[in-house]
C-alpha cells in the first residue's frame, strides 16, 4: 500500500466511530476529531508506521523500567501495549485502555494468541479510563488526546490515576507543520497542549522532536 492509500484508508476509518457531534475545546477553541472505528485496526499496525512515525524511537524516549506500572489509553489493537509489556517484564503491568468494545476484543485475542500475561484489556468510558487512583507511573497517550470528547473530564481521572511522580506522555502530529500530511481536526500544536493540560493541572516537562511526524510531549502534574 502507497502511503497516500494507506493515508486515504485510516482517515475513512477514522470516522467509522463516533458517539456524538464532534465539540470544540472551551479553553483553546480546537475542534475534537472524531474516533477511529474498530476498521481502522489494520492501518494501525499498517508496515510503514516504522518510516511515518518511528514507534521505536517513541517507546525508547519513555524511560520505561522492569517493574513498572504504565497504561495505554487508547491502546487500540495494543501496537504499543505489546511493544511496552516487553520494556516492563513479568513484574510490571500495562493497561491496555480502549473506549471501542470491538478493539478490546481485538486486544484480548492478541494476549491470548501471544501468552502474553502483564497486559490487563479495560474498556473505558469517554469521560473515565476505569484505572485505579495513584497507580500509574507512564501513562501514553498516541494520536488519541485529540480525539477526546470530554477532555476535561478524562484528564481529571487522569491526574488521579498517576502517582505524584507519574508522567503523562502525549504523541501528537504537529499541527504547525504543514508537510505532515494528516487532517488538520487531528493534529494539535504546542499552544493547543499547554493551554489545555494546565488547564487541568499539568505542566509541559520536555517537548521532545525527533519523531518524523509528531511532538512528543512529556508532562507531569503541578503539585
Amino acid at each position: 500500500m502507497t502511503l497516500i492509500a494507506g493515508l486515504a484508508a485510516g482517515f475513512t476509518a477514522l470516522w467509522s466511530y463516533q458517539a456524538s457531534s464532534p465539540g470544540v475545546h472551551p479553553i483553546s477553541g480546537r475542534q475534537y476529531a472524531p474516533v477511529m472505528g474498530v476498521g481502522g485496526a489494520s492501518w494501525l499496525e499498517r508496515s510503514e508506521r516504522d518510516a511515518e512515525e518511528n514507534p521505536q524511537a517513541a517507546i525508547n524516549a519513555l524511560g520505561l523500567k522492569a517493574g513498572m506500572v504504565v497504561c495505554d489509553l487508547g491502546a487500540g489493537s495494543g501496537y504499543y501495549s505489546i511493544r511496552m509489556a516487553k520494556k516492563v517484564g513479568p513484574q510490571g503491568k500495562v493497561y491496555a485502555v480502549d473506549v471501542q468494545p470491538g478493539m478490546i476484543e481485538l486486544l484480548e485475542k492478541r494476549i491470548k494468541n501471544d501468552k502474553i500475561k502483564n497486559v490487563i484489556p479495560v474498556l473505558s468510558t469517554p469521560t473515565d479510563p476505569k484505572l485505579p487512583d495513584n497507580q500509574i507511573d507512564l501513562m501514553i497517550l498516541v494520536d488519541v488526546y485529540h480525539e477526546f470528547e470530554e477532555p476535561q473530564q478524562m484528564l481529571r481521572k487522569i491526574r488521579k490515576s498517576l502517582k505524584d511522580s507519574g508522567r503523562l506522555v502525549l504523541l501528537e502530529f504537529r499541527k504547525e507543520d504543514p508537510n505532515v500530511p494528516i487532517r488538520l481536526e487531528h493534529k494539535m500544536s504546542v499552544s493547543e497542549v499547554k493551554q489545555e493540560m494546565e488547564a487541568e493541572g499539568f505542566e509541559i516537562a520536555e517537548v521532545k522532536e525527533h519523531l518524523p511526524w509528531q511532538h512528543m510531549f512529556f508532562l507531569k502534574k503541578k503539585l
